[in-house]
């Protein structure tokens, strides 16, 4: 019996991580690539563990929380996406309707 980390499972809880951060202060979408990386690499981990589950010892709860956090990355990067989106179309309409009350332009 062979006791080892499950391969992968770091990854997947790595770039978990690195999708919440990168979804909350970088941009979105580079939070929603690493999120589907970290998703990636957390179904290759259970794979690995479901046909040898004997074989590892460690490492399923990475993949678990990985696989929590690349979700909450990608919930993240759409709500960046949508405020970046309603932002820009704020500043477009006030550009096109020329409607700049308040401002000092």
């Amino acid at each position: 019996m062979n006791n080892q980390q499950l391969p992968g499972a770091s990854n997947a809880l790595t770039f978990g991580i690195i999708s919440i951060v990168a979804a909350l202060f970088c941009c979105g979408p580079f939070g929603a690539i690493f999120s589907f990386i970290g998703l990636s690499n957390a179904k290759k981990a259970e794979r690995a563990y479901e046909a040898d589950p004997d074989g590892y010892a460690t490492g399923l709860d990475n993949v678990k929380t990985g696989k929590i956090l690349s979700y909450i990355g990608i919930g993240l990067s759409v709500i960046m996406l949508i405020i970046t989106i309603i932002y820009f179309g704020v500043i477009i309409a006030m550009i096109s309707t020329g409607n700049f009350e308040g401002s000092d332009f």
